[in-house]
């Protein structure tokens, strides 16, 4: 379920021995410069991340759930873990969580946003998230986590509903990028209540766009429209 993407880029070795790490393309035109580096794939260092973090939770008597890319990933869509790990914590645990983990090593950084707290551990970003897409962490929607195997680890992932809600609920103006949303929804479309999604989502024009585009895909059911003909005598 659980698959590492993206490949390292190419060693070599220079001259005293030590790794050179290059792009692809080794060298440039000139083929005496090494061309810029690739981005790294942290996928793996972000799922290790995941489980420490995971680990420490669990062992607390705080429930949590795993949300954002890692969770997707939890659930089997193929996406690429490039910035950070997120878990879902209520408003109410959040000092005595992050005092758990400073204990664990973990590096706490409190950021101008009300609504999480940052951490850093092994070089690797983990946020803990008082509230998704505006609607605070309840001890309701970490009830409803599933608990999946994350790099072989169990640990409670959102609900897929709840986790589509977050995702439709965060589009707006500045931020729409459907073409990220599309593998999620399909991967996830017999697992999510798309009623529950349209109720909650409904005044999102966004939202109410994304979830029209699915329906003329036929990833989803459309939404029928109303029977506006008059009551024949």
């Amino acid at each position: 379920m659980n698959r590492v993407e993206g490949r390292p880029a190419d060693a070599r070795t220079t001259a005293t021995g030590r790794p050179l790490r290059l792009a692809a393309s080794a060298t440039s035109a000139a083929g005496d410069q090494p061309a810029r580096d690739l981005p790294p794939d942290h996928t793996q260092a972000i799922l290790e991340a995941t489980k420490a973090i995971a680990a420490v939770l669990k062992a607390s008597d705080y429930p949590f759930a795993l949300v954002g890319s890692v969770a997707a990933h939890a659930y089997g869509i193929p996406v690429r873990l490039q910035h950070d790990t997120d878990f879902a914590v209520r408003r109410e645990d959040a000092d005595k969580i992050t005092d758990l983990l400073r204990e664990h090593g973990v590096e706490i950084v409190d950021p101008p946003e009300d609504w999480l707290v940052k951490g850093r551990r092994s070089g690797e970003h983990i946020d803990l998230i008082f509230a998704l897409a505006g609607r605070p962490v309840t001890s309701e929607l970490l009830a409803r986590a599933w608990t999946l195997p994350v790099d072989s680890v169990h640990m409670p992932v959102i609900d897929p509903t709840d986790l589509m809600i977050g995702r439709l609920g965060a589009l707006s103006e500045h931020h729409c990028d459907y073409g990220k949303l599309l593998p999620l929804a399909r991967g996830l479309r017999e697992r999510v209540d798309w009623d529950r999604v349209r109720v909650e989502t409904g005044d999102l024009p966004m939202a109410a766009a994304f979830l029209y585009l699915l329906g003329l895909l036929d990833v989803i059911q459309p939404m029928t429209a109303p029977d506006e003909s008059p009551d024949k005598a």
